[in-house]
């Protein structure tokens, strides 16, 4: 389960139900990550799911669209810090 949020369209997703501040076709990689129980479960054909380096290295990350990424970590087997990079 998602616990905690970067990104306020994503929190608001989550709260409210509201598209507004999400892409529509991200909402299916939103919700599985809002049930899985540890990265590895995003790890969907297509999806190229990837640890980040540096500073972030306790991070995933999963493709979106074009150079934008939805990345998150995990606290035991909830998903923290969701959030879009580009």
């Amino acid at each position: 389960m998602i616990k905690s949020y970067r990104h306020k369209g994503i929190q608001q997703f989550f709260e409210t139900g509201s598209k507004a501040g999400i892409a529509a076709e991200h909402e299916a990689k939103l919700a599985l990550l809002n049930v899985v129980k540890g990265p590895l479960e995003m790890d969907v054909a297509g999806w190229k799911l990837h640890q980040l380096k540096g500073e972030l290295a306790e991070h995933w990350a999963v493709k979106v669209s074009g150079n934008w990424r939805l990345t998150f970590t995990f606290e035991g087997e909830d998903a923290i810090l969701v959030d879009y990079q580009d």
